[in-house]
């Protein structure tokens, strides 16, 4: 029986699910609360403190009043700070206008589902994918329909296996590069032929670039470049969370063809109205960082990346693709499932009540037999959290 059978609430209630990710992060938090050494990887927010400028300028705009309403769609000055971010660093050309400041990047995808879609659209997911996804489509009553890549490829999906997806009923397709949960970059042939995809069928091309400024190979080109065919068809969507460590400011941002994003800043208007005004006075200044800034982070990530790579594929048995991009590492775990724990979800609370770790399993995200770990976290956590589980996973070895 579900939970809220016996209360009279709406079926659109009944599709909502806790987040496993925060899930697995609250009961890690526990554990500690009640003095367990527990090393969490679940967690995907970086560990830095938002850097101080951004602080002090909120800070000051306390101070100065400013704490009343503001526009729904966000105030004049960041809209500014947003164009000339993406023109700056992205090559991306918008204008105020084409703006909607949100409360995180996660509203701003809302949004965008909920202005979008109508009962029935179908919108393709590239599997595996960060789970919020698939709950905001059914939400807006659309149906989710996953395209999976390859581990082979790293979980890059053939141009054969996106075109045999599209229907009818197909009315939009999801790219996040870099990619939660596996860190993967989609090559720009990748991201030419989703485009071309979308042009032939009439689709909208919905872009989470939130995990863009954090890549370790070369820079990720925003879709939105391809041409002014794409940008029209594209939403980019962004935010201060991961790039500058601002995961509780609650600051995200998508950029739209002036039709949607009035659309979406009148749904705004009748569901939060604007973010927080002393926040978005801080994420006029956080886009507004010298480059050095957000390259310190980008360069630990990077080294801990290295780390937490070399550790994992010392362990016999598993395989560890490379992640390009975000801080997220998603092994195979394939060859340590069986008997009592035969799924990636009882590893996950095995490792978490036995080895007292956090991970997350990765069917969460479409990716059957993989677990989630963030290295957003210290270098002594990556080596004795990775020390645990190479014992734990040679234990499940010995047993199957």
């Amino acid at each position: 029986m579900h939970p809220l059978d016996t209360v009279a609430l709406s079926d659109r209630s009944r599709l909502l699910k806790p987040s496993p990710t925060l899930a697995m992060t609250a009961k890690a938090r526990r554990m500690k609360a009640d003095g367990i050494d527990v090393v969490s990887f679940a967690a995907g927010e970086p560990d830095f403190n938002t850097p101080l400028p951004v602080v002090e300028a909120a800070i000051a705009a306390l101070r100065e009043g400013i704490t009343k309403y503001t526009p729904s769609s966000g105030i004049p000055a960041l809209k500014t700070a947003v164009v000339e971010k993406l023109w700056r660093e992205n090559s991306v050309r918008a204008t105020p206008e084409q703006v909607v400041v949100s409360c995180g990047a996660k509203h701003s995808l809302y949004n965008a589902m909920q202005i979008l879609l109508n009962p029935g659209d179908e919108v393709l997911l590239l599997a595996p994918y960060w789970m919020t996804y698939a709950d905001q489509v059914r939400l807006a009553g659309g149906v989710p329909v996953a395209v999976a890549g390859h581990v082979e490829a790293n979980f890059i999906p053939t141009y054969e296996a996106l075109k045999a997806a599209v229907t009818p009923r197909t009315r939009a397709i999801v790219v996040n590069s870099p990619s939660n949960p596996t860190g993967t970059v989609l090559p720009r042939s990748t991201l030419k032929e989703i485009a071309a995809l979308a042009l032939r069928h009439n689709l909208w091309i919905i872009s989470d670039e939130i995990y863009e400024r954090l890549t370790y190979t070369e820079r990720v080109p925003s879709i939105a470049t391809l041409g002014e065919d794409v940008a029209a068809r594209t939403i980019l969507v962004n935010g201060c969370s991961k790039s500058y460590s601002m995961t509780g400011w609650r600051i995200g941002y998508c950029v739209a063809p002036t039709p949607v994003a009035v659309a979406m800043s009148n749904l705004q208007d009748q569901v939060t109205s604007n973010p927080t005004s002393f926040a978005q006075v801080g994420a006029v200044e956080a886009l507004r960082l010298p480059p050095e800034t957000v390259e310190a982070m980008r360069a630990e990530f990077q080294a801990r990346r290295d780390l937490i790579v070399s550790r994992l594929r010392a362990i016999p048995g598993l395989s560890v693709p490379e992640p390009e991009g975000a801080f997220y590492v998603f092994p195979d775990v394939r060859k340590f499932l069986g008997g009592e724990i035969a799924s990636d979800s009882a590893l996950a609370d095995h490792l978490l009540e036995h080895a007292h770790i956090a991970t997350v399993p990765g069917s969460v995200f479409e990716g059957k037999g993989h677990l989630r770990l963030s290295y957003a976290c210290s270098r002594d956590d990556i080596e004795k959290g990775v020390a645990r589980l190479a014992t734990a996973l040679q234990e499940r070895l010995a047993q199957i």
